[in-house]
């Protein structure tokens, strides 16, 4: 059931516990210690050197699926980044062979006789095992996934450079469902085993924990799905512009544009961003409150300094030295 509730920043994190305590996995995941008494989400986080904003941000869609994450610039990559990396650990290192364990004690292979034919003695137990195993094998094979590919390429492009044979599209178009097997192991447990299976306290105990599972693995797919994958869509958008303004700075200013060039007036910047522009030399002294002939001075000064007299070359150099933006710029 969801709790309808927007939790911010001044809130107890005591009370987003109370009110979900399947976040008690989540706080492990975002690296949060217990033990934080009665300090609000922003104190604990910032104690934990945790983006406050991003673990509400997760926090808020996984409880009551609350957020629109696709224009975000908010969002923390590298929180995120070890968040789901953390939350693979728990889940790979801990909880498929706890469930694994809990199955093998829960089913007594040698107490639990052939549904079909109940003269002759099958382990039912051990195909479930089966069963078991290779839906383990199936979400390994998923998470060890992103672990080798789509974890290094964000790291990556959160130190700046990109890779031309890879992108979160990629992931994207190929992250389905995990949790199909999972579900199915617990419909094949209630609706087959001889009810002495099903009255046993411990395979009841089990099949809780499956259910949890079921639950939690949706909602990762979902954080992955909704805030992680816009977030790396944002951060390719920036890193790969910020590559491409580089290369054109390379090529286009390399050795004319060294220290040893004439610094730029401010009055001279200003003509290059009004001429980036497109404005006339008239339009540019109306604008500059200058005369035609001034303009037409600075102009001679910036193609002097600058050995650039084109449009064109004012533009490249206008962007890669931060006068104008180039999604202002009419290309």
């Amino acid at each position: 059931m969801k709790n309808q509730k927007m939790y911010e920043a001044d809130d107890k994190m005591i009370s987003l516990i109370r009110d979900n305590y399947d976040l008690l996995q989540s706080l492990g995941s975002f690296g949060i210690s217990l033990g934080f008494g009665d300090k609000t989400v922003q104190e604990t986080c910032e104690d934990n050197n945790v983006d406050t904003y991003t673990f509400l941000a997760v926090v808020n869609f996984a409880m009551n699926g609350y957020g629109e994450f696709e224009t975000d610039e908010k969002i923390s990559v590298p929180t995120l980044l070890h968040y789901l990396e953390a939350s693979h650990a728990y889940f790979l290192d801990f909880q498929l062979p706890y469930i694994r364990r809990e199955l093998t004690e829960s089913l007594n292979e040698n107490d639990i006789p052939d549904v079909s034919s109940p003269t002759r003695s099958l382990s039912l137990a051990r195909l479930i095992l089966r069963f078991y195993d290779e839906y383990a094998r199936e979400i390994r094979l998923h998470m060890k996934y992103e672990q080798k590919t789509l974890f290094p390429y964000v790291e990556s492009l959160l130190k700046g450079r990109p890779t031309n044979d890879y992108n979160v599209e990629t992931f994207s178009k190929h992250h389905g469902a995990t949790d199909k097997k999972l579900r199915e192991l617990k419909l094949l447990i209630i609706k087959y085993l001889p009810q002495d299976g099903l009255h046993n306290n411990q395979l009841t105990a089990t099949l809780h924990d499956i259910y949890e599972n079921e639950v939690w693995l949706r909602q990762h797919a979902e954080v992955e799905d909704h805030i992680f994958v816009p977030a790396i869509r944002r951060l390719e958008q920036k890193v790969k512009q910020s590559d491409v303004t580089k290369n054109i700075s390379d090529m286009v200013f390399k050795g004319s544009l060294g220290q040893d060039s004439e610094a730029l007036s401010d009055r001279e910047k200003d003509v290059i961003v009004s001429l980036v522009q497109g404005m006339s030399n008239k339009e540019i002294a109306d604008h500059l409150c200058i005369s035609t002939n001034t303009v037409i001075t600075h102009r001679r000064n910036i193609a002097r300094k600058l050995q650039i007299h084109s449009p064109a070359g004012l533009t490249i150099y206008a962007i890669v030295n931060g006068l104008v933006d180039i999604s202002a710029v009419k290309i």
